[in-house]
């Protein structure tokens, strides 16, 4: 079992910068996906950004350029970078951890994660 538990959300100005980080604890053997994914009002949960088993990463178009995120294995932290933020990326910002091979699902679908932190929330004002 994974504990996830987020951290470095609040309330900026369009413009501004934030960084989010996800404490990780419990067991487990391999992680095969570890991102962040937002849900904002009337909107469906989308995969901001996320890095799989090799480190590669990968981001949602909307964040590309802006979002960075990044991995500390010695703290089992992960983190998110964001900047330039504006009103569109206010959302309850979730990290997810998954510790099974995907069979065919991707790091970016909201599907893939096994364990689920209870999410920061980021609000953007213009």
């Amino acid at each position: 079992q994974v504990q996830l538990v987020e951290s470095g959300g609040g309330s900026v100005q369009s413009g501004g910068s934030l960084r989010l980080s996800c404490a990780a604890s419990g067991y487990w053997g391999s992680t095969y996906c570890m991102g962040w994914l937002r849900l904002a009002p009337e909107k469906k949960r989308e995969g901001v950004a996320s890095v799989d088993s090799v480190g590669s990463t990968r981001y949602a178009d909307s964040v590309k350029g802006r979002f960075t995120v990044s991995q500390d294995n010695a703290k089992n932290t992960l983190y998110l970078e964001m900047n330039s933020l504006n009103p569109e990326d206010t959302a309850m910002y979730y990290c997810a951890w998954r510790t099974a091979p995907l069979h065919g699902l991707t790091c970016a679908r909201p599907e893939a994660y096994m364990y689920w932190g209870q999410g920061t929330q980021v609000t953007v004002s213009s």
